[in-house]
């Protein structure tokens, strides 16, 4: 039987590696999320092809979160694997982050992939297997400077995740943590080509990361069976 995945946020940038990535596997069907981007997500589905549906709906919306699950369990009976990859991210002086900022940092980032996992969860632990895999960011391990809120919100994904790990072992449900370091997306357009050369220069691999590079880690979670309530940092060194 096909394994179902789930990925949310899921039409540019890393989302996008992770569907051109997995859905070269013909087991698996990728349910592809999206929700501003309808432009990016059509053109992918006609890219890759009859294993991937889209989807979308807004992450930060519980009904509409509920709604798409719904929909899918609806039609394949399960969930398999559940990606929560949809963020922003924004760089800011502390004193300069707004109430509105922080809210909306912490709901798009931390509280939608609550309300993913909490969606979900039910259809997994009836079945007696599932693997959660949240994208954090290595600015949720080590903190980044003028990015307080963003680090809060991916360092709150890391701390849900391992606690739900433990809570959710005995069910056969794995959770991880992918927290990526600095890769080539748009969510880095605000860097300068100093910043980005500098980035480089400290990173032992002198090189910024790839979208690629993340969905084959996420390609090895997915098929490892003894792996849960870890923080796997593809980051080319940058942070040892």
């Amino acid at each position: 039987m096909k394994k179902v995945i789930l990925i949310t946020g899921a039409a540019r940038g890393i989302g996008r590696g992770m569907v051109e990535e997995l859905s070269k596997n013909r087991e698996y069907i990728i349910i592809a999320n999206y929700n501003k981007s309808e432009e990016e997500a059509i053109k992918l589905k006609k890219r890759i092809g009859e294993n991937i549906e889209i989807y979308k709906a807004d992450v930060t919306n519980k009904i509409e979160i509920e709604d798409m699950i719904n929909y899918i369990i609806d039609k394949y009976g399960k969930i398999d694997v559940l990606i929560n990859n949809a963020g922003i991210s924004q760089i800011k002086m502390f004193n300069d982050i707004t109430e509105q900022d922080w809210n909306n940092m912490i709901t798009t980032n931390l509280t939608s992939a609550f309300f993913t996992t909490k969606a979900v969860i039910s259809n997994m632990i009836h079945n007696k297997n599932g693997c959660i895999i949240n994208i954090s960011s290595i600015w949720g391990m080590v903190g980044g400077s003028c990015e307080v809120h963003y680090s809060a919100a991916k360092a709150g994904l890391i701390g849900m995740s391992k606690a739900l790990a433990k809570e959710l072992g005995p069910s056969n449900i794995r959770v991880n943590i992918v927290a990526p370091g600095d890769i080539d997306t748009d969510m880095n357009k605000e860097l300068s080509v100093e910043s980005i050369q500098e980035i480089k220069e400290g990173t032992p691999l002198r090189r910024i990361g790839k979208p690629i590079d993340i969905a084959r880690c996420v390609k090895w979670l997915i098929e490892d069976e003894f792996t849960t309530g870890q923080v796997v940092s593809p980051n080319g060194g940058w942070v040892i």
